[in-house]
Parts: C-alpha cells; structure tokens; sequence
C-alpha cells in the first residue's frame, strides 16, 4: 500500500528513507535508519520486527542482501511482505512477496533500493530510480523527496494518496549535535502529502542546516550596522556597536539558533530578518546616488 527509497550518501555519512501511501501515517511505520550502519523500509504487510531486527544484522556488518534473507527466511508471513534495505557500502536489496496487491515489485542498484505495492504500475519504480540517480545535486533530504515526487507524479499508490514522511540519520547530525536524526517530518493525513513534504523540508532546510562556512559574513562595518538598525526597528535592546547579544536573542526567538556563528553572519539569517521588517530599507551599496532632499 505504499512506495518507498532507501538509500545511502555518496560519501556514507547519510542514510535515509522516504515514504508515500494511501494509509494513514506511513511514515510511522515505514521506515528505520542508524547513522553510518543502513536503513530500511518494511512495508505491505508491515513486520515491524524487521526494523531493529534489521538495523542488528546491519550494525555486526551483514549486507543487505544477507539482511533482506535472513529476515524473510524467519517470517512466515513473507509472501504478504514488502522490504527494502540499504547497508553502510555496497549495493541496497529489496524484497516483494508473491502475495503483495499487485502493481508490486521493486529495484536496487550501489546504494539504494526502492519498493511498492499497490502502484499505478512499473513505471512509478522507474521514475523513484530515475529521480534518485538525476538528483546528485541535491542535498540528501531533498533527493530523497525529489525521487518520492518523481514516484508521486508517475502515478504512484493506485488508490490515491494521504502520507508520506521522511528519515534522514547522520552522526552527530542532529539538533545541537546532540543526536543522529538530521531529518524527521511526516504528512499523516493530507489529500497531497508529497508536495506538503517538501514544503516542511524547506521550512526544516531554513531553520535547522548548519550555514556554508564560504558564505559567511563578517559581523562587522556595514553588515554590523545593519543588524543593529533592523533589531533596532523590532523593539530589541541593541548595542550599535556590537549587535551580537541581540541577534543571538532575536534569533533563538525565530527558530534559527542553529545557524548561527560567533563573529559571522550568515546571509540566510540576514535575509530572514531583512524580510522580517521589510520598511527598513536596505543600505545603499556605494554606486547607489544618494538622494536629493
């Protein structure tokens, strides 16, 4: 009753799993993932034994191939299952069995495995491949959900649709550092849950990423002054001279506390806070005219 990716980074530090079904919450059941072990998807006739089944086997160094056997080969129920695991290297493995409501099968290729059931037809797999491979210059998260797109567009789940989730894990990747979960959103119950899923991803990219170190500005002369007059207009207590201390308070106010850095500036925070009170001009540039009284 649902189409799924599992798949790994180019680099390994990434693993993760996007969902969409017509079944309520999907991505509560769908997926599971450990930082720089795999990720797995158990679906159809869900077995939510596979997962921390699954994630041991992973964690002791077992492929997925091995993974994807060894957990069917247990299950006596296997012909109503649907799997798809991907390992720490290697190629990703996907199980369909003869039971699932057809359409229902599923493709693998270095890194990656993508599965449904229930579906329009093969080609809805075809475009999850295809949106996966195409998509090497994306982030992570966002590949994954342009891959489940690609899916949602082909057709995908035959009898319509209402959730979808995604789960991305990597070390230390997760809010302060104090976890391995970088990403987990899910759509419970919307009539277009995918593109509701990418709309939470860009909310999520905007507030959570840690800022490019290429990008950042220096919190000082113009860039400074600027700060202080647009906290200045919010109604924050600022220092003109060193506006810091206010930004880190308006900033932790807004959700965006994880993209700061001390001294810099990133241009994605001065963008948020220009557009936050958008009747402060902007500073002219010096080929600006200054304007006649």
């Amino acid at each position: 009753m649902t189409f799924s990716l599992v798949a790994r980074s180019d680099d390994g530090r990434l693993h993760g799993v996007v969902v969409a079904s017509r079944f309520l919450a999907a991505g509560a059941l769908v997926p599971a993932a450990e930082a720089e072990v795999g990720a797995i998807a158990t679906q159809a006739h869900v077995n939510l034994a596979y997962r921390p089944q699954g994630l041991t086997l992973l964690r002791t160094g077992v492929a997925a191939a091995d993974v994807v056997a060894g957990l069917v080969a247990a299950d006596g129920e296997r012909d109503h299952r649907q799997l798809g695991v991907v390992a720490g290297t290697g190629p990703g493995a996907t199980w369909t069995g003869p039971q699932c409501h057809p359409w229902a099968g599923g493709q693998a290729g270095d890194g990656w495995a993508a599965q449904g059931n229930i579906l329009a037809g093969p080609h809805v797999i075809d475009a999850v491949r295809d949106g996966w491979l195409g998509g090497a210059s994306l982030s992570f998260p966002e590949r994954l959900v342009a891959a489940l797109r690609a899916g949602d567009q082909a057709g995908g789940d035959r009898r319509g649709r209402q959730s979808a989730g995604l789960l991305v894990v990597e070390r230390g990747g997760g809010y302060a550092g104090t976890s391995d979960v970088l990403v987990d959103l899910r759509v419970d119950d919307h009539p277009d849950p995918v593109a509701e899923l990418g709309r939470l991803l860009a909310i999520h990219t905007l507030l959570f990423s840690r800022p490019d170190p290429a990008t950042l500005l220096d919190l000082t002369g113009a860039v400074a002054a600027e700060v202080a007059t647009l906290l200045a207009a919010l109604g924050q207590p600022v220092d003109p001279a060193a506006p810091e201390q206010a930004l880190v308070s308006w900033a932790g106010m807004e959700n965006l506390e994880e993209r700061l850095v001390p001294g810099k500036l990133d241009p994605i925070v001065l963008d948020h806070l220009r557009k936050t009170v958008p009747h402060v001009p902007a500073p002219r540039t010096a080929s600006e005219p200054t304007p006649v009284p």
